[in-house]
């Protein structure tokens, strides 16, 4: 049985439940949502038109990737849930129903005639908001707690973002992977924008691959939201330690970085200084001047360097360059002006920005690698950031064009590649 075919059987146990639970007559009501309800900044997107058009670009990217009747089931379905427990259950299964569908889309073993080319990230991520629009604007016929819909939303998120669906399968002689990529953002400048390591995430997960060496590698894979507040609570810690647990061979986040090149990040640092806001259009509360620590990060270093064999990882070949980045932004002891070093960190300096920035890309990487500090036997570990994907400049409003979607499957494709080669001439865990 496929992994898909395990989340579907799930999801029929649930809806069944909820269905035998409920009288006829309340299963047939409609009217269980409250549209005044406030929703998210990014909720209030999903209307938004591409310049200079009336339809919603998210709704047609939902359409289009074959989504728009699970959205319509999980909203009616709600108005048949009779108890919290049983809301939480159905959050759940519908949220592993979507990752795991937009898996094998993406990995084109769910022929469902798809109207956007397989390995599109985007429908996955308008999808989500959609169903937790619909969670959060869901008037319960049921008493229910504010932890109560706490619950339920964190276990849509985290289902449909692949946390609860990561454990590799027993396979002897295959080395295990753990990756991580990110949703897309910037959304308010451009609607229309993809994550190329969201992507990754969505073709690599669940798959074993053949390296060049014969070397076979099982791949596991979650998607990060570009938000602080998930950050701070503990997100990236709660999928990569329940990784480690199960002793990956390597561990790797990546996010989309610079254009034209990828880079491996060789250090990692503690704070944010990103001036630019989040999905929520939230700050992180730093500066480059004024750098702050994460919050609920653990005792680390300022700067952690990368393990990974970024030597190795370099000689992956492809569109792109790939380039080994010493690069930090640090103030350095006794001063208090951040300064540009182009070999690494100085003893006693401070984080202005690591290899990555000082924005999430930097901070997933910061995170996991403070994490291998603390576990024996740690695996090899770091960032990986893409070149950035982008559209044919001549394309101001189409959903997607032949220059993008060639750019996100060479992106794909080469980051593929750099894994492998680090893991092929990787020592085993």
């Amino acid at each position: 049985m496929t992994r898909l075919a395990r989340v579907l059987s799930v999801v029929c146990v649930v809806l069944s439940g909820v269905l035998v639970a409920t009288p006829a007559s309340a299963r047939n009501s409609a009217g269980c949502a409250d549209g005044s309800v406030t929703l998210t900044v990014e909720e209030s997107r999903l209307d938004r038109p591409v310049p200079g058009g009336t339809a919603s670009a998210p709704a047609e990217l939902i359409r289009r990737g074959n989504f728009a009747l699970l959205v319509h089931a999980f909203t009616r379905g709600l108005c048949a849930v009779p108890t919290p427990n049983i809301a939480g259950g159905y959050a759940e299964a519908t949220g592993r129903l979507l990752f795991e569908s937009a898996v094998a889309r993406a990995q084109r073993s769910l022929s469902i005639g798809a109207a956007l080319p397989a390995d599109d990230d985007r429908p996955l991520y308008w999808t989500r908001l959609a169903l937790t629009r619909a969670l959060r604007q869901w008037t319960p016929s049921f008493s229910y707690t504010a932890a109560d819909r706490a619950d339920w939303e964190r276990r849509l998120e985290y289902a449909s973002r692949g946390l609860t669906t990561s454990a590799f399968r027993p396979q002897p002689g295959v080395r295990k992977l753990m990756i991580s990529g990110f949703d897309p953002f910037q959304l308010d400048a451009e609607i229309r924008r993809g994550n190329p390591s969201g992507a990754v995430a969505l073709a690599l997960d669940g798959r074993v691959l053949t390296a060049l060496d014969g070397t076979r590698v099982q791949v596991q894979a979650v998607i990060f939201p570009v938000r602080y507040p998930d950050f701070d609570n503990g997100i990236v810690e709660d999928a990569y330690r329940t990784a480690l647990a199960r002793h990956p061979d390597q561990v790797t986040t990546i996010s989309q970085g610079r254009v034209g090149a990828f880079d491996l990040e060789a250090f990692n640092g503690r704070r944010r200084s990103a001036l630019a806001g989040d999905n929520l259009n939230l700050w992180g509360g730093g500066s480059l001047a004024q750098p702050v620590v994460f919050p609920g990060v653990g005792p680390g270093a300022e700067f952690i360097p990368s393990t990974l064999p970024l030597e190795a990882m370099s000689t992956a070949a492809g569109l792109f360059p790939v380039r080994i980045n010493t690069t930090v932004r640090e103030i350095p002891a006794g001063s208090t002006i951040p300064v540009v070093r182009t070999d690494g960190p100085t003893p006693g300096s401070i984080a202005s920005e690591g290899g990555g920035g000082g924005y999430l890309s930097n901070e997933s990487a910061y995170r996991v690698t403070r994490l291998l500090t603390e576990t024996p036997s740690a695996p090899p570990g770091g960032h990986v950031h893409t070149p950035v994907l982008f559209f044919d400049p001549d394309n101001l409003t189409d959903l997607t064009d032949p220059v993008f979607e060639a750019n996100r499957a060479a992106i794909i494709d080469q980051t593929s590649t750099i894994l492998l080669a680090g893991l092929a001439r990787s020592p085993a865990a």
